[in-house]
This record gives C-alpha cells, sequence and structure tokens, in this order.
C-alpha cells in the first residue's frame, strides 16, 4: 500500500471528525448538567 498526500488528508479527516464527535458527546453528556448549570450563573455571580 503505498502512502500517498490524499491517504493521510483522508486519514487525517476521519481521526478529527472523530474527536470531533467524541467532544460533543462528553461535553452534552447528562452526567455533566450540574457543572453546567453552575458555568452559566457565574456571569451574574456578585463579585
Amino acid at each position: 500500500m503505498s502512502w500517498d498526500l490524499n491517504l493521510v488528508r483522508g486519514a487525517v479527516t476521519a481521526v478529527s471528525f472523530l474527536v470531533f464527535i467524541a467532544l460533543v458527546v462528553h461535553t452534552w453528556n447528562r452526567k455533566r448538567q450540574a457543572e453546567h448549570q453552575s458555568a452559566e450563573a457565574l456571569p451574574f455571580a456578585d463579585e
């Protein structure tokens, strides 16, 4: 199998897409709901 530039580009694109999907799933996980609620209240907290 010859490694040409197009194969490398395709592999990088596929890996990047999988990392993006993993980050979306991790961010929108219901277990993180409490953390999101505390973070969304930060702009209104008194200093």
